[in-house]
């Protein structure tokens, strides 16, 4: 499988779609006032990177950077159920990674849950560490926070 990843819009149909199908797949592991993700809208706010990583056969997933000033938020990895254990968010992650290190960010941070094991398991192998609540976060039991120096 040949995958490219590209910066998109979150505002076109491809990205509207895979905004829409991570926002369904939150809503059926936390209730509702325990998502913090972003609308495609947010995500295309000025100083925010979605990238969209794609095959032959179309979109695969994504992930944002949101610059947040001394540091970069990750948000909404998400990768479509097709895709999944082919290494699409590692990938993801890569190139996330080097556009903050493009952009100057110092290091990224997170905001996910313990529940979805598959992605704590992943940020952990490309060295992301817990870390205290940013961001205006509550400080929750569904909330994992982790970070990564660059």
């Amino acid at each position: 499988m040949q995958i490219t990843i590209a910066v998109a819009s979150p505002l076109s149909p491809e990205g509207r779609a895979l905004a829409g199908e991570s926002q369904r797949f939150l809503e059926t592991v936390f209730p509702p006032e325990e998502i913090f993700s972003f609308s495609a809208e947010e995500l295309a706010a000025k100083g925010t990177t979605f990238l969209v990583a794609s095959d032959a056969g179309g979109a695969l997933g994504c992930v944002a950077l949101v610059e947040m000033g001394d540091y970069g938020e990750i948000k909404r990895l998400f990768v479509r159920d097709r895709a999944r254990g082919l290494g699409v968010a590692r990938a993801l992650m890569q190139a996330l990674e080097e556009r903050a290190r493009a952009v100057g960010l110092p290091v990224l941070r997170l905001e996910t849950g313990p529940a979805l094991s598959a992605a704590c398991a992943l940020y952990r192998s490309v060295g992301y560490r817990e870390c205290g609540p940013f961001g205006g976060y509550p400080d929750i039991p569904s909330n994992l926070f982790m970070e990564k120096r660059l």
